[in-house]
């Protein structure tokens, strides 16, 4: 009779039948304890809760000074000496430069004389009058004579009163030689070298536009920015101007706060002071000007800013973390963490955004948990764990995390 091979055998054919299935139960044991198969998946948390909401309107703004002043001569002459530092603050009534005053204290000089002259020759009329006036009492003298002395006095006075206001003038055109800050501020780079003729438009032939090989026409020897207070102006859409004016019809006072290019750090705060008369056809905007008082100078003139205009803030909203807050075909909905740690997808509605958190108008309730990290792993009915950001399980699911975040073990 002949043998059968040996894998025909009926006892090795049965072990290997019971073989296989043990590696297919323990397979399907071990999928069980691997992160990725059917135990929970690790997401963060965060429940819904009731606060105060600001309600902001955001947008791009430019400094300007409170007043900007050009710094002209007012009388003609040669500047003698500067007296600022470029870049520093000035006062009020401060001393920048000086032109020769010797051409004006001559002039002074010549119209106080001929108002000395003219004074005496009024004197001398006056003292005729008085004697005519005597005679005439007496019928010793012309009654024409008389009315003549007192038309030649109201001229000689009328010839003082010129000489006076031409002394004043003079007076005048020599204070002007000496060049004073009109207000407090920050005075900008020197446009004029000592040693120029100026006129009232500015340096004759010179200044340092004669660099490049033009006179000057309109050159001011310093200009001056009030930076204490300063302004910001931004524009907002016209949507959202009523919600604007209405605060402002009720007294309210609008804050405003001045962040910086990358909206990492505030700059400082102030408030709305005035709203433009009309709407941009162009763009759809009105301006806005808001006034800082800039004590530590973080505002300079030209300076680009992001300005924060707060409108309002909404008593009791719910709010939760931007991040719970996804899209998709459904609109926006968050995933909610239901007493069994199974999440269920609901539509939401938002409303205003302040930073990291969003405002739901309707689709949550007050204390539900949403899962605000770990969005993309999830589907409608998905098992979870929740774990605190700093990697600590919060006592309601089976699992614990031991090491570092993310490493997820049973």
């Amino acid at each position: 009779m002949p043998s059968q091979p040996p894998h025909s055998s009926p006892s090795r054919l049965t072990a290997l039948i019971f073989l296989a299935g043990f590696i297919s139960v323990a397979h399907a044991k071990g999928g069980d304890s691997r992160q990725g198969g059917n135990g929970p998946t690790p997401v963060a948390a965060a429940i819904v809760q009731q606060q105060s909401m600001p309600v902001w309107i955001e947008a791009q703004g430019t400094a300007i000074p409170q007043r900007y002043v050009s710094v002209m001569p007012r009388v003609a002459g040669l500047l003698t000496s500067i007296n600022f530092k470029e870049g520093q603050a000035v006062k009020a009534g401060q001393l920048l430069a000086t032109l020769d005053a010797e051409p004006y204290r001559i002039l002074l000089a010549q119209a106080e004389a001929q108002m000395l002259r003219d004074r005496a020759t009024l004197e001398g009329g006056k003292s005729d009058l008085q004697r005519y006036e005597t005679l005439l009492t007496q019928d010793s003298i012309a009654a024409q004579q008389v009315t003549d002395q007192r038309f030649l006095v109201a001229q000689l006075t009328g010839t003082v009163a010129t000489d006076k206001a031409a002394t004043d003038n003079a007076q005048l055109q020599l204070a002007y030689t000496r060049i004073t800050a009109p207000i407090s501020g920050i005075a900008g780079l020197r446009q004029v070298d000592t040693g120029n003729m100026l006129g009232t438009t500015g340096a004759i032939g010179g200044g340092n536009s004669a660099l490049s090989g033009t006179a000057a026409t309109a050159t001011p020897i310093v200009s001056i920015a009030q930076v204490q207070p300063v302004n910001v102006l931004f524009a907002i859409p016209q949507n959202q101007l009523p919600a604007v004016l209405t605060r402002l019809h009720s007294g309210a006072t609008l804050s405003v706060q001045a962040w910086d290019q990358r909206r990492a750090n505030v700059l400082d705060t102030g408030h709305v002071i005035a709203v433009d008369n009309q709407i941009n056809s162009a763009t759809g905007t009105v301006m806005i000007k808001a006034q800082f008082a800039n004590s530590r100078l973080s505002l300079f003139p030209n300076q680009f800013v992001n300005a924060k205009l707060l409108v309002d803030t909404l008593k009791g909203a719910l709010t939760i973390p931007t991040a719970a807050i996804a899209t998709g075909a459904p609109g926006s909905y968050v995933y909610v963490i239901n007493s069994n740690n199974k999440v269920m997808l609901r539509t939401v509605t938002t409303g205003v955004t302040d930073k990291d958190t969003t405002t739901i108008t309707a689709g949550l309730k007050l204390g539900e948990r949403v899962v605000t990290d770990g969005l993309d792993k999830l589907r409608e009915g998905s098992l979870v764990q929740i774990v605190t950001p700093a990697g600590k399980p919060d006592g309601k699911s089976g699992r614990k995390n031991e090491g570092k975040s993310g490493e997820w073990k049973k």
